[in-house]
């Protein structure tokens, strides 16, 4: 299958359901972190993605490295604060490991694509 749209991209589709359940997990925080560790889980999940889409249509591959290695700052961003998050027992330990889990393959899967934008430069 060839590749037409940011749709497309394994990373995006794994980091669209990353998004999908960090929204759906912190719904069931604590209401004083509504504007803390909910919004910041929420802004670096959904950079991951926002930065591939935008990545993707960029002409260069200097560019598109650039959105996706921001992608991944936000990865990386967004594991430290699954793990704050399960300090602070706002999840459990099966949606913790199932969480960190997703996040890990983001991250392990924007690394690739970034690695692959290199070694056609």
């Amino acid at each position: 299958m060839k590749i037409q749209s940011f749709k497309d991209l394994e990373a995006w589709k794994e980091g669209h359901r990353l998004v999908l359940e960090i929204y759906k997990i912190t719904k069931e925080f604590p209401k004083e972190e509504r504007f803390a560790l909910i919004d910041q889980m929420r802004r670096a999940a959904i950079s991951i993605t926002s930065n591939v889409a935008e990545g993707f249509s960029r002409q260069s591959l200097k560019e598109k490295i650039q959105f996706y290695s921001t992608a991944l700052g936000s990865a990386t961003e967004l594991q430290n604060q699954i793990y704050i998050a399960k300090d602070l027992d706002y999840m459990k330990d099966e949606r913790f490991k199932a969480i960190a889990g997703r996040a890990t393959r983001v991250h392990k899967l924007l690394n690739g694509l970034i690695k692959y934008c290199k070694n056609k430069i």
